[in-house]
């Protein structure tokens, strides 16, 4: 997959989604800065501590300055949580059903009018300067951080340091610290307020620092590109830039469900069985945010969903286990109401449904596998 705006091209299908049921972001609320768990607080490494003794040399001869590099580096560390979650990312994978059930669930698309009404003039004034529709700007912000509610409290020189250390992409990571030092040393946040994802992606939209110094832009005009702020309009404003700046079609869609209207283009079939899509050149310029098909259906159809469309008309076929949606929901719904709370009921079988299957299990004496089944669900009645 091609490295571009974010760090991996891959979207939510093994970060956030690995974690459900839940949320789709991984990162927990910025609403919460104190409360990130032990693994994200620094911990003494003193081989970290020579890399970065040696790391500040090399960055000093890219024109980071002394100053910039004692406030950014004060009360940072080594975080082996990061280390953890890197090495960790792609064991779980998802189908688009999966996918689009928590990226554009009903809760997200009522979250979603709900913020596009909020900021209706913003996203407007958006859409008119960079031809980016106002719904597909709302879309890639409900994808990415739940429409600001989670952008992530992890200090990204830490974390960026950290996975630059660590070495398995160490050029890469060591290319994003040095992004994070320039925007630091440029004052558009101070050090103390540069946070985001476990891997170094940043504010309402999840810019990674590289492309941050790219693309973001001060659409509030106080002189700072603020993709942290509560205010979100130069986080969406720099997205709208991004897409632009990548080959945006204003007026085109980004194509829509076979069979339901809309723009011919190429057709595609992320999951065998499911629904077919078109796509057009703007699906694409998507998938230059996040190189994977079932991010940029998501965030078509998140927009296609705020901007008063109904659901997908297609079906999905039973999963590996011969469970439906229908089936699975019901499966988490009577697993929580037997006590073994699987904290919520999407559909989406994560640790946490497996998690409460298993503890079913045990209690009923049946084997301990955590695997969903027919029995299983049968069993529950």
């Amino acid at each position: 997959m091609r490295i571009n705006r974010r760090l991996f091209g891959l979207g939510l299908m093994s970060l956030g989604l690995a974690a459900c049921s839940g949320s789709v972001m991984g990162s927990r609320s910025i609403s919460n800065p104190g409360g990130l768990p032990a693994d994200l607080r620094p911990v003494p490494n003193s081989d970290y501590d020579a890399w970065v003794a040696s790391f500040r040399g090399r960055a000093t001869s890219q024109g980071i300055s002394q100053s910039t590099l004692a406030s950014a580096f004060q009360g940072t560390g080594y975080l082996p949580g990061v280390v953890t979650r890197d090495r960790n990312q792609t064991e779980f994978s998802r189908t688009l059903e999966d996918y689009l059930s928590i990226a554009a669930s009903e809760e997200r698309v009522q979250k979603g009018r709900a913020a596009f009404a909020r900021h209706r003039n913003t996203l407007n004034a958006i859409e008119d300067r960079y031809g980016v529709e106002a719904e597909i700007v709302t879309a890639i912000w409900g994808v990415e951080s739940s429409y600001g509610e989670r952008r992530g409290d992890v200090p990204v020189i830490s974390a960026t340091s950290t996975l630059a250390f660590d070495g398995r992409r160490g050029r890469f990571f060591e290319q994003q610290l040095i992004a994070a030092l320039r925007i630091l040393q440029n004052g558009d946040i101070p050090a103390s307020r540069m946070t985001g994802s476990w891997a170094g992606a940043m504010g309402h939209t999840q810019f990674i620092p590289t492309s941050y110094l790219q693309f973001a832009v001060d659409f509030t005009g106080d002189g700072r590109r603020d993709i942290w702020s509560d205010d979100p309009s130069d986080a969406l404003a720099s997205a709208a830039a991004y897409l632009q700046r990548n080959g945006w079609t204003r007026g085109l869609r980004w194509g829509g469900e076979v069979g339901t209207g809309g723009p011919s283009g190429t057709v595609i079939q992320p999951q065998p069985g499911g629904p077919r899509f078109n796509t057009t050149s703007n699906f694409r310029v998507i998938k230059r945010y996040n190189n994977s098909d079932a991010y940029a259906i998501a965030v078509g159809h998140l927009a296609d969903r705020i901007g008063g469309a109904g659901p997908l008309q297609g079906s999905f076929p039973p999963d590996v286990h011969g469970l439906t949606k229908a089936d699975r929901v019901t499966l988490q719904q009577r697993l929580t109401a037997r006590g073994f709370d699987t904290q919520g009921a999407d559909g989406v079988i994560g640790p946490n449904t497996e998690a409460a299957i298993r503890a079913y299990q045990a209690s009923q004496n049946l084997p301990v596998t955590g695997t969903p089944s027919q029995a299983l669900l049968q069993s529950l009645r």
